[in-house]
């Protein structure tokens, strides 16, 4: 039976995301959900052939970074971003994916990610704003 009463056990831990010294002078970690929003901004945020040991883990958004910012770049983006949490997070179930033009910055998009925990079915968001120079 799985012990839903401490969210480390149930989600995982590891090193906050950013890298960051906590209140009491050593480094961060996260745990539970927090660790699974920060597993999802790593993933998506890290580029193919980046990580030594998994060369194809990761989102590769800065691929787009040279793209114009339209609908068609948008519409990628969220493509990826659904196709790589699908392949490299098992713990989480989409509920939707937004990719929308940032009202203020015309350079700028955000992309919202709306996904429920299978082991709890709680109902999470993480977004990301990306840049777009194209």
């Amino acid at each position: 039976m799985t012990d839903y009463s401490d969210p480390g056990k149930l989600f995982g831990r590891g090193l906050g995301f950013p890298p960051r010294v906590g209140a009491d002078g050593r480094v961060a970690w996260s745990e539970g959900e927090a660790n699974v929003r920060d597993c999802l901004r790593i993933l998506l945020l890290t580029e193919p052939r980046e990580r030594m040991r998994l060369p194809n883990f990761g989102g590769g958004l800065t691929r787009f970074l040279f793209e114009p910012n339209t609908p068609g770049t948008r519409q990628r983006i969220r493509e990826t971003i659904e196709e790589n949490i699908k392949r490299w997070e098992p713990r989480v179930r989409i509920d939707s994916v937004t990719v929308d033009a940032d009202p203020q910055d015309a350079q700028g998009a955000v992309a919202t990610i709306a996904y429920r925990l299978v082991a709890t079915q709680a109902l999470e968001r993480v977004t990301l704003a990306l840049t777009l120079k194209g």
